[in-house]
């Protein structure tokens, strides 16, 4: 508290510091949506050459034939565009809703609302968090300007109704999804029937993921559409790569933020020891030994590190903790665990490494020299 300004300006550095690491730890969970939840008993099929070219709706019930298939779900991109505008975009997917949930146990529904979906075919259910965004509710008719897919006889505009909103069952469980009927879009389309986007097979042992996609791609091939199987959690991360790798830049930016923040902050301790030589001469000249000067320094520094990354972390959390930033444009956007937990290491590795210096100069300092200067 000698100087308390300067004291101040690295308060607040370290607490900006720890903001800004939980909100690229938010963006990195946004950017790679769906890969920590990517269920291992999944099984994405899709054309080898690539994802929008479609494939045959026939090869379902040859993937169903394999052993160890539990169950396989078809899926066709919509992307189409709600009131004609492209800040609306919301991703819509094409499913069938019997075996869709069966292979996404994830996505909560209740009974009533599966039964609605069953039975209109018009029928198409939301996640909570574009219901939110737009203020959709069930019994809603939402329309949707194609982009791709035409209807018979050239028009663009598709109405559904809302029979349902889904939850996720965990928290990084994309939610943003508008999910509705593939006989009701095939029935209405232009061109393109008989055809789905890709194929999602749910295996009964997560171990033989691997050889179960083998044999998927191996069924195949030569065939006038073959395709490429892999694992869900590998392909929403080669997904989530075309962007580029958000893992490796949020490490250069925060390392490049840390570093900073080291130098700040271990200025600041060195500046305090130094104008504090007399003081901790006396300290040692009344029987404080060197590893208790060691460790009042390394307390000192350890303190104002905990004192304003615990503060930065948890404004980190309450914030991010109000959503979105860009109004849902993010699948989604939330501060993990983990993460958290690890900031809180971070925090007394910043601590110890700005105080580390000079404390050990604190340690070696001669008493007779010290108390020369009083």
């Amino acid at each position: 508290m000698r100087k308390k300004l300067r004291a101040l300006l690295t308060f607040l550095s370290i607490l900006m510091a720890f903001v800004l690491y939980g909100y690229l730890c938010a963006i990195r969970e946004a950017f790679s949506a769906g890969v920590s939840v990517a269920g291992a008993d999944r099984i994405v099929v899709m054309h080898k050459m690539s994802l929008v070219m479609l494939l045959p709706v026939n090869y379902k019930p040859q993937i169903e034939r394999i052993e160890g298939v539990d169950a396989v779900a078809s899926s066709t991109w919509f992307g189409g565009m709600y009131q004609g505008e492209a800040k609306n975009f919301f991703p819509q997917i094409v499913v069938e809703p019997e075996t869709y949930m069966k292979v996404y146990p994830e996505y909560l529904l209740s009974e009533k609302e599966k039964q609605a979906w069953l039975t209109t075919r018009t029928g198409a259910i939301v996640g909570r968090k574009t219901a939110k965004r737009f203020g959709f509710k069930v019994g809603d008719r939402v329309p949707i300007q194609a982009t791709i897919w035409n209807k018979k006889g050239g028009g663009r505009t598709w109405e559904f109704d809302i029979v349902g909103i889904f939850d996720g069952k965990e928290k990084g469980t994309d939610t943003t999804g508008f999910l509705f009927r593939y006989d009701y879009f095939d029935e209405a389309l232009e061109f393109g029937q008989g055809q789905v986007g890709w194929y999602v097979a749910r295996v009964a042992d997560p171990e033989k993921s691997e050889q179960t996609a083998k044999k998927i791609d191996a069924l195949f091939a030569n065939s006038p559409a073959e395709v490429k199987a892999d694992t869900e959690k590998a392909f929403v991360q080669s997904w989530a790569k075309q962007i580029g790798d958000i893992g490796k830049i949020m490490v250069a930016i925060l390392s490049a933020v840390f570093f900073t923040i080291l130098l700040v902050a271990g200025n600041t301790m060195g500046q305090a020891v130094r104008e504090r030589r007399e003081e901790l001469g006396v300290l040692k000249a009344i029987g404080f030994t060197n590893g208790g000067v060691l460790a009042i320094v390394l307390i000192e520094s350890c303190l104002l590190s905990s004192l304003a990354g615990v503060l930065g972390l948890g404004l980190a959390w309450i914030l991010i903790a109000q959503g979105d930033p860009t109004g849902g444009a993010l699948a989604v956007f939330y501060f993990p665990s983990h993460d958290l937990a690890l900031g809180f290491v971070f925090v007394l590795a910043l601590g110890v490494a700005a105080g580390i210096l000079p404390a050990i100069q604190a340690m070696r300092l001669n008493v007779a020299d010290a108390l020369r200067r009083m």
